[in-house]
């Protein structure tokens, strides 16, 4: 597969570009044609309880079966102060790539010693090897990425280089043969199970299923500038619009896999996931934790995958098998995924429990509780504009390129893509024609050229209605929440609009290249003046003037 595209000279601020938080340094879109690390007193030689749980398994600490491992990681934590996240909310977002570094969680790491030492330099060699070199580096340690907006929908499927990627923790490297998973819990047999026992169909028949994974980070950066709202110590990270991707998965059915197991014991309602990776909660250190209701893998909607677009999972991404949960936050479908565990209820780990939760506007810092939030789980409709990006120069001649992405989650799919030029009051819609395939559990990218007559500053706005008629808020105020997570509402793009139809505006332009001077930065002086004494002149005499005698 194809993902390299003609090599460009991005620059380090690209993120920041894109989202318009540098206008002056936009392009013309042309459509007429760190913190200091503290030391840490941890040598990697000392002896250490904290080692990888098995050969092969690097990066894999156990900590869910021991608490008194546990309990240790959590008295060394305890001796150190670290530096707080960075503060990007209230105050400037760097222009560097990566956008953030987590200090913080590399220091963690160098705490606690043992293998988790060299888990931050190892996470990011992985980010070198297998994410194209490209990519937006939102937060380098754990890694959050997306792909520059000329790259996220120039294809219905999503490379595996561009699949924006929002890890918890370090990267483990498991080796396929030394891997297996175990089922525990609430099924009546319980099982531990290779890879190739998962992959052999005269046990389990395959399943492939094209399904888009959506951030419920996706679009954060608008919440924040609308504004500020919860700093977690994760460093939820301030997502654009390519917090989401779509691949086709192949892999086996978890319904099936349960089956195997002799189905769920009494009581048994919910599956648990645990992924290999470490992660830190305030103090405590944990493995990464979520579940989801036995209603939605009785539907056949949780894939057990070990295949990406046709290739074996990125180590990135996964590999050697991971929960794919249809039409679901993208948090639910755990990488590294080494074991399952049938409970009663929802886990009551951090990231189900204490993360990913929707708050009403009037909860925040002074007053927040989990149970008063809602949590997240299928994502709600949403669409996003790719080009022309925000705050540019667009010079047309009565029609402008549009292109972008529409997604419903929970089974739903869109079905209907409307745009309008001057922010929401007159829509058009993208011609069906213009929408790529439809799926039950996948994006449609999108484009459209849209009529626009106006120049000057206008906003482009795009709204998506999903199969079930759903639809979304028209400002990023009705979306905001104390988390900013799920930014549904209607994305909005303000451009301006040079119409070179018109004689004026043509003339102009024309005037801009013969003298050599450019038009942008927009808000730069014009070098030359704009009328001359004649025609200034003229034009008084055959006008009033500016005030009258009687």
């Amino acid at each position: 597969m194809d993902t390299q595209p003609q090599e460009i000279v991005q620059p380090a601020d690209e993120w920041k570009r894109e989202q318009g938080l540098h206008g002056a340094e936009l392009s013309i879109q042309d459509d007429a044609v760190a913190e200091v690390t503290p030391p840490i007193d941890t040598n990697p030689t000392d002896p250490s309880p904290f080692r990888d749980e098995r050969p092969g398994w690097q990066g894999y600490i156990e900590w869910e079966k021991y608490p008194e491992k546990k309990a240790e990681a959590a008295a060394i934590l305890a001796k150190h102060k670290f530096p707080p996240p960075p503060e990007f909310q209230m105050g400037p977002i760097p222009d560097t790539n990566p956008v953030l570094e987590g200090v913080r969680w590399k220091l963690w790491h160098k705490a606690i010693g043992g293998d988790l030492w060299s888990v931050p330099e190892e996470s990011w060699l992985r980010v070198v090897q297998e994410k194209h070199k490209d990519m937006l580096h939102l937060l380098d340690f754990p890694y959050n990425g997306e792909a520059p907006k000329r790259l996220i929908t120039a294809k219905p499927i999503t490379p595996n280089p561009l699949h924006f990627v929002r890890n918890h923790g370090g990267i483990p490297n498991i080796s396929a043969e030394d891997f297996f998973l175990e089922l525990d819990g609430l099924v009546n047999e319980p099982k531990k199970l290779t890879l190739a026992t998962l992959q052999n169909e005269q046990i389990f028949p395959r399943m492939k299923m094209t399904v888009t994974i959506q951030c419920s980070g996706t679009r954060r950066i608008e919440q924040i500038n609308e504004y500020a709202g919860e700093g977690d110590e994760m460093i939820n990270a301030p997502w654009a619009e390519g917090a989401i991707g779509t691949a086709v998965w192949e892999g086996v059915s978890l319904k099936k896999v349960i089956k195997y197991c002799g189905g769920l014991a009494e009581g048994g309602k919910h599956l648990e996931f645990y992924g290999a990776d470490s992660y830190f909660k305030q103090g405590n250190l944990m493995n990464y934790v979520v579940s989801v209701p036995w209603s939605k893998v009785k539907a056949n909607e949780v894939m057990l995958a070990w295949s990406m677009n046709g290739e074996p999972l990125p180590k990135i991404h996964g590999f050697p098998l991971r929960a794919v949960v249809f039409g679901y936050i993208g948090a639910r479908s755990c990488k590294w995924l080494y074991r399952i565990k049938a409970i009663s209820e929802p886990s009551r780990a951090p990231v189900q429990s204490r993360e990913y939760l929707y708050f009403n506007q009037q909860v925040g810092k002074h007053n927040q509780a989990y149970t008063k939030g809602i949590q997240i789980q299928e994502m709600p409709v949403s669409s996003a504009i790719m080009e022309p990006w925000n705050k540019q120069v667009v010079v047309h001649n009565g029609n402008i390129r549009v292109k972008g992405w529409a997604y419903s989650g929970g089974g739903r799919w869109p079905e209907r893509v409307e745009v309008s030029a001057d922010g929401g009051f007159v829509w058009y819609e993208v011609p069906p024609e213009n929408l790529s395939k439809k799926h039950k559990f996948a994006w449609r990218t999108w484009h459209v050229d849209l009529p626009l007559d106006a120049e000057g500053w206008t906003e482009l706005t795009v709204r998506c209605w999903d199969n079930a008629l759903n639809t979304q808020p028209t400002f990023v105020r009705s979306a905001w929440n104390w988390g900013l997570h799920v930014t549904s509402s209607c994305h909005r793009v303000k451009i301006y609009s040079v119409n070179k139809s018109k004689p004026d505006t043509a003339a102009r332009l024309k005037e801009f290249e013969e003298r050599g001077t450019p038009f942008v930065p927009l808000s730069r002086p014009t070098e030359f003046r704009v009328q001359s004494d004649e025609d200034y002149e003229k034009y008084w005499q055959t006008h009033d003037p500016r005030d009258v005698d009687d």
